[in-house]
This record gives C-alpha cells, structure tokens and sequence, in this order.
C-alpha cells in the first residue's frame, strides 16, 4: 500500500511555503495543517490530489467523526473536527487556483468540506475560560519549597510569569538583562525575547503584591551576586544533569542556559498547582487572573488601555474580547449589586463603555478608508 504520493508531497510542500512567506503563519500552524492534510491523504490511500471529487469530502467528514482521540479515547470534539476541515477547505480552494490543478478542481468543491450548521455553532461557540483566582496564586507560591536553587528557581518563575503576564515562550528566553529592577518593568525585545509576533514592547509590574516582587528581586540577586551572572546569561537557566557514580542520571544545579522551550515551565506550573491540591491552570492562564484584576482596579479608560498595553496587547478591544470576560460567579454579583448602583460607579462604567466604542468606531473607520 503506497504511503505518500510524490506530486501531492511536491504540492503540499509549495502551499506550506505559502503558508510560512506570504500568510506569515507559524511553523506550529503550518504543522498543524500538515497533520490535517496527513489525515485526509491516509483516508483515500494516498490519491493523487488532482483526481479529487467532492464525495471524498464528504466521505471523510463521515469518517472523521467516528474517530477518537489517542489522548481522551473519546471521540474528536467538534472543535478538532471544524479545525481540520476548516484547514482543508483552505487548501483546496488553494489549489483549485494552482496551475495543473484549474482544469480538475472545482472552486466549489472545497465547500463539501463544512459541517452542518448545528456542529459549526458548536464548534465555534464562546465558552467561559477557567484561570486561578489572584489569591490561588499567591497561596500557591507562599507554598512553594525554596531549599535549593532549583526550586528557588521554580518559584521565581511563578513569582514572575504573575509580576508580568509574560507569555511562558517569552520567559524561557528572557536574558538578567532585560528585567530593570530600579524602573519595574521588563523590556520585551523581539530581537532576543521569544514574544508573540515577534513584538517589542515594555511590561512594568503588575501591582499583585510586594511579596511576589521581593520573590523575583531575591532571584536575580541571587544569580548576579552569589552566581557571579552577567547581563546575558539567561534570567530562568535550564537545568544542569550529570551522571552519578551509579551512573544515574541526576540534577546537578543551574545550567548556565537557556530552556529550548516552555515545556520546563509548564511542568513547573503543573507540579506546583497539583502539590497545593488545586487542580491545573498553565501560565498563560494568568494573563486572564491579571485582566480579571484589572478590571476591579482600573477605572478610567486611560488605566484600563495602559492595562491593556501592559500585557502587550495593541488595541484595548483584544483584552476586553479576548481576556475580559466575566466569570458567571462575579456576572451574579454584578446584576444584584446594580439594584443599589453607587453614582461613581455607574459614571466609570460609562466612561469605558464610551472609549470601547470609540475604539470601535476607530477600527471601522481605518478598515473602510480607501
């Protein structure tokens, strides 16, 4: 049975380059694609992506729905099915324009692809993010061992991924010099700093508490004054393994590197949540704790667009859309305590929901302009 076909490999390796040079996705994207593309290609043994019929679309559909995950053993959530055809609906409306390929592929075609309406209004449907509360984190690098540098280490990084909101590819690759103690801040400079779209942008404190603060202060101390570290030595270093006399392998300290990746940090994240009893949030999940906090501290339009920069996003609309929903526990407080609104309150609340829509207007205004 054949395992690939070679002028489907030569095509898809055009269109994944399209996908890295003109649609500037990611190499995780561009993965991810790849896999849905596997999938397809495995289900019709490999058949030459040129004698494509929109009855393999639907075949497919019928087929993938019926699979179950390697991980759950249940089957594929809608989520994973609308992913992985939404991405092969794209490719071939791709190739429907592709030389060699005009004269056999329908544009059209891509669309036997789609789930029926009731599965995409599932799949796509907004569901409340879980994230731990301000004080779950804080009870929970109070809890944290800090006998050995290792876990000093571990603690810092929690202590810092709640000071910042950083994102944990960011913090993996953050150098001692990018953190200015004195000013409060960390300078986030692409150039060096793994961020998300390769932005560069400055982050001060987030004003969660001076204990959180003097964690990290403490870290840093201990690695530019015990360590004898420079500048560009990494602010969180992997760590070191050596070979016992047993010749086992052990944790022999810091090494004075980088993590590769954030897989380390998240691991760090996980050990220390299950070790207080509270079940698993990832770092990325504090981003959502400090704009739930800056929505109880902000009360004016300018705090909350400086909140919103702080975390390094460009326009306020992407922390209110995308971070700043309201857990259904505080929606109830909200409607009961509104029977009794304080004037100051309901002046704040105007003021921002003025600037939102503003901030809208703005938007439309620059999509429309010719």
């Amino acid at each position: 049975m054949a395992r690939f076909s070679p002028a489907n490999e030569r095509i898809k390796r055009a269109y994944f380059t399209f996908l890295r040079e003109a649609k500037k996705q990611s190499e995780a994207s561009v993965d991810g694609i790849a896999q849905s593309l596997a999938r397809f290609e495995a289900h019709g043994n490999y058949r030459d992506f040129k004698n494509f019929h929109h009855q393999q679309a639907v075949n497919f559909k019928r087929h993938i729905s019926e699979q179950k995950s390697s991980v759950t053993g249940e089957r594929l959530s809608k989520a994973t099915l609308y992913a992985t055809l939404a991405n092969l609906k794209r490719f071939f409306q791709w190739l429907a324009g592709q030389p060699g390929y005009k004269s056999r592929i329908k544009y059209s075609d891509a669309e036997y692809f789609n789930l029926p309406e009731k599965e995409t209004r599932v799949a796509t449907a907004h569901r409340e993010r879980r994230f731990p509360t301000l004080e779950q984190v804080k009870h929970i690098i109070t809890a944290m061992p800090c006998d050995t540098e290792i876990q000093r280490r571990d603690r810092a990084v929690l202590a810092f991924t709640l000071l910042t909101g950083a994102r944990d590819s960011a913090i993996a690759s953050m150098k001692l010099k990018h953190v200015d103690l004195a000013a409060r801040c960390v300078y986030q400079d692409a150039r060096e700093v793994d961020t998300k779209n390769s932005k560069t942008f400055t982050t001060y404190f987030f004003p969660v508490g001076g204990e959180v603060l003097q964690i990290v202060e403490e870290w840093m101390t201990y690695l530019r004054q015990s360590k004898l570290w420079g500048n560009d030595d990494p602010l969180f270093p992997a760590t070191k393994v050596s070979v016992s006399e047993e010749r086992r392998f052990q944790v022999a300290g810091l090494d004075r590197k980088h993590w590769s990746n954030a897989t380390a940090i998240r691991k760090i994240f996980r050990h220390a949540f299950q070790s207080t009893g509270l079940p698993y949030f990832n770092p990325h999940s504090l981003r959502n704790t400090l704009v739930q906090l800056g929505e109880t501290l902000c009360k004016s339009p300018e705090e909350f667009k400086a909140w919103s920069q702080n975390l390094g996003h460009e326009q306020v609309l992407t922390t209110f859309c995308s971070y700043g929903q309201v857990a259904s526990v505080r929606q109830g407080e909200i409607i009961r305590e509104l029977a009794n609104p304080k004037r100051s309150e309901r002046t704040d609340a105007a003021a921002i929901a003025r600037a939102v829509m503003r901030e809208i207007a703005a938007q439309s205004a620059s999509v429309t302009k010719p």
